[in-house]
């Protein structure tokens, strides 16, 4: 189903980003790895060495510090080993702190941000002159339900989140009928993964699914068989013991 394809993933270490790698692999994508812990990059490349599928690409970079030169680094190292990108799952992100905005300390709102917010534009502005060497380039964003409807304390995440929904509807939009990149989103719901927990505490995991369950919208994304949708944002529900069903705004899949 992604054979051939070479695709990466931000925040690929743990969580959801960890999941939809290992997924990407299973049908046969070259997935390169970006995310600050090698520790855990490693032990995710073993795995997927070890289940048999494509081998993969680890990528260290730390989306907090990194530079302009860096980002340009990046692009030049996968087009000399690759000569193209197919896609780019944006996928990393930190919760910072549940706070109200009269007390929200500044360096952890500018941490955020450029975690959560700025790392995406220059990741993608680095990115899209290899999208377009794809036969079909994709870009997924990974949302949260504060970007839709705030939510009080909620601080610098919310105002990240708002900012890359509007970042992908505005990219969808510049890239419809001049390139062949297609953009959305993936909002997930209720996941168990680090962040939910440190958001909610007192939430009980039984209450939750599982990384791996909400993986196939992302793999849907990344095929050619959505390359004919633009602009969409795919939101996971009902779920049962084996994965999430989902729904995509104004498009039946």
């Amino acid at each position: 189903m992604l054979e051939n394809k070479v695709i990466l993933v931000t925040g690929a270490s743990r969580g959801i980003g960890r999941e939809v790698a290992k997924s990407l692999a299973k049908y046969n994508a070259t997935v390169i790895l970006l995310s600050r812990t090698i520790k855990d990059l490693t032990t995710l490349y073993d795995e997927i060495i070890i289940d048999g599928n494509t081998q993969p690409d680890i990528c260290p970079f730390n989306l907090c510090s990194a530079t302009p030169i860096d980002y340009d680094d990046l692009r030049c190292n996968i087009m000399a080993k690759y000569g193209r990108l197919d896609g780019i799952i944006h996928n990393a992100g930190i919760l910072g702190a549940l706070t109200p905005i009269e007390h929200f300390d500044l360096q952890t709102w500018y941490q955020v941000l450029q975690v959560n917010l700025n790392s995406v534009l220059l990741l993608t502005q680095a990115t899209i002159p290899l999208l377009k060497l794809a036969p079909y380039g994709s870009i997924i964003f990974t949302l949260a339900d504060v970007a839709k409807k705030a939510k009080a304390n909620w601080g610098a995440y919310a105002v990240a989140s708002a900012g890359c929904q509007t970042m992908m509807q505005m990219l969808a939009q510049e890239c419809e009928n001049i390139t062949k990149i297609r953009v959305n989103a993936v909002t997930p719901h209720k996941v168990n993964t680090g962040l939910r927990t440190a958001a909610y505490p007192a939430e009980h995991p039984a209450q939750l699914c599982e990384p791996k369950q909400i993986t196939k919208p992302y793999v849907f994304l990344m095929s050619d068989a959505s390359r004919h949708i633009n602009g969409q944002n795919f939101n996971t529900k009902n779920l049962n013991q084996h994965e999430a069903n989902f729904e995509c705004t104004n498009v039946i899949v």
